[in-house]
């Protein structure tokens, strides 16, 4: 077990699963997929002014997600707060981090890059986490917009019924979980109190937001712009590829991209994603090869904004992604250190051994 725990920790072994996968993946494409001929010919007459509109209306709901989670930083950190600047630029590497490491490792990535500007102290990378959880709550209110409208306008296969359902239902249970959970005040580590339960303690605090109204609102209204922002996107490269399909059709897609990539199963979900694109548009005349090629310009588009943004701050931070892994790893040993050197009858050797 140990060896397993090793082997996955060491970033070769990583490296190369994830080439396997995308190889594994790309060739399941190329012998299960579309006819590759109708996916060639869907580039002949593309407007790629529209491209570019779609990307630029990303960018946008980019932005607006970077404010909601600032929002709900503020709730739940002490002053001084985060500026606008570094909260955006730890947003834009984990988005780059979820495009090209499995298993949504931009999560932890965009934690790293901003525990770096923050003050050291007890649970802040605990309190960063609570803030992503309560972030991505934020994203519920307007997919069950969303939904509700899909299923009420959009024409949808009966297999993706029972998916946006059940996308709809967990989503239910995270908010339930969260509100419950969340803190009411700024949580403190105080003496006397174990190093799980002051992790526990500063990971609630993440979540202070939900319980106050003005910022959660504001955080709340934020999401609900970028996922507008995200569904006009949809919808314009649509029109690059002169679709001619109605709004309720970019909803549709829009649900189903997400719902595609809850569970990355390798870098971006490729094929995968597409097929979820384009299966649905075959109930509006699309032709499945189309859809898929629609699918690809599609993701290329909402990467291209995650991958650019990110790529960009990550040079602007002055460090490596291969780097990003190693720095949360590290900033994990530091709090387990600040944690058990105060837990009660904390002992040299275990504070070493908290060190790693």
């Amino acid at each position: 077990m140990n060896r397993l725990i090793a082997l996955g920790r060491n970033p070769w072994a990583r490296g190369l699963f994830i080439l396997a996968s995308l190889a594994a993946a790309i060739v399941a494409v190329w012998w299960r997929g579309p006819e590759w001929t109708t996916v060639y010919h869907a580039f002949d007459f593309v407007s790629w002014r529209w491209v570019i509109i779609g990307i630029l209306l990303n960018l946008v709901s980019v932005l607006a997600r970077a404010f909601s989670w600032r929002l709900t930083i503020n709730q739940a950190l002490p002053p001084p707060y985060p500026r606008f600047g570094q909260v955006f630029s730890a947003f834009g590497i984990g988005l780059l981090g979820n495009a090209v490491l499995p298993a949504r490792a931009g999560e932890l990535a965009r934690v790293a890059v901003l525990r770096r500007h923050l003050p050291h102290g007890k649970g802040t990378s605990a309190t960063l986490l609570g803030t992503v959880f309560a972030h991505r709550l934020f994203d519920l209110f307007p997919v069950a917009i969303l939904v509700t409208w899909v299923l009420l306008t959009a024409k949808i296969p009966h297999w993706a019924v029972t998916s946006i359902v059940i996308f709809g239902v967990v989503g239910f249970v995270l908010l339930t979980v969260g509100l419950v959970s969340a803190g009411t005040g700024r949580g403190r580590v105080h003496d006397g109190m174990g190093s799980l339960a002051a992790v526990v303690t500063m990971a609630r605090q993440g979540l202070a937001v939900l319980r106050a109204p003005i910022p959660a609102l504001g955080a709340a209204l934020f999401q609900c712009f970028g996922w507008l922002m995200q569904l006009f996107a949809v919808w314009a490269v649509m029109e690059a590829f002169d679709l001619d399909l109605p709004l309720p059709a970019a909803g549709l897609v829009l649900v189903l991209m997400n719902v595609a990539t809850i569970f990355p199963l390798w870098p971006g979900n490729i094929g995968l994603l597409q097929a979820a694109v384009a299966l649905p548009l075959v109930q509006y005349g699309v032709p499945y090869g189309t859809g898929f090629a629609y699918g690809l310009v599609l993701q290329a588009v909402e990467m291209s904004v995650g991958v650019g943004v990110g790529l960009i701050f990550l040079a602007r931070e002055g460090i490596s992604l291969a780097s990003l892994k190693t720095m949360e790893e590290e900033q994990e040993s530091e709090e387990n250190v600040l944690l058990t050197a105060d837990a009660p009858g904390a002992s040299e050797s275990e504070i070493t051994r908290a060190a790693g």
